[in-house]
């Protein structure tokens, strides 16, 4: 199963701004952590992802 994250809200959520800046987070990071599903599955769903994420800007 694939799993995308934004870590600057849930994992480094206690940090200081600077602190996530000097762990390398910023607030546009996303970690994708990628399971074994097909590769064009994989594609598909983040098009679909990102497709959905630009209609709410």
């Amino acid at each position: 199963k694939s799993l995308a994250c934004h870590p600057a809200s849930t994992t480094h959520r206690q940090m200081s701004v600077e602190e996530q800046k000097k762990a390398g987070v910023s607030p546009e990071t996303i970690r994708l952590s990628v399971g074994i599903e097909h590769v064009d599955d994989i594609i598909a769903d983040l098009d679909q992802a990102l497709e959905a994420a630009e209609s709410h800007e």
